[in-house]
Formats: C-alpha cells, structure tokens, sequence
C-alpha cells in the first residue's frame, strides 16, 4: 500500500517517520525493524535508525510504501 507523508521542515528521521505513520507502535520498535534489516529507503537496505529522510525519497517496509513529499 503506498502512502504519502508530507515533511515539516527539511527532514525526518527514519525511526520517526516509521512511529509517525503508524506503522510501529514505538520508537524501540522502529529501531528493531531497522536492525532486522527489514526497512529500505529507495531501493537499498537501510541500516541507520536515525537516517534523515528528505523529500522525494521513498521507504518500503514490507507490503508498506511511503512516498515522501515536501509539506505545502
């Protein structure tokens, strides 16, 4: 399922975008999905928790897409 996420600012961090999509219930979640190795960001396997996503980036997390766009 694709979804867009609008970013306030310049950035988000990875583990707080995936708290802030609901798609893990908390932080510490976020960062075991990221160890697992289970989270990508546009195409490659993404292994820093706190990677800082920016506009026009994408992020997969199993069947879940995450379109990130610049918030009007």
């Amino acid at each position: 399922m694709n979804v867009q996420f609008e970013i306030r600012g310049e950035y988000i961090q990875l583990d707080q975008l995936l708290k802030a999509t609901g798609l893990v219930p908390s932080g510490g979640a976020a960062h075991a999905a990221v160890t697992a190795g289970e989270v990508y960001v546009d195409g490659n396997l993404e292994t820093r928790k706190r990677a800082k996503l920016r506009p026009g980036q994408t992020v997969r997390w199993g069947e879940e897409v995450i379109d990130l766009v610049a918030e009007p």
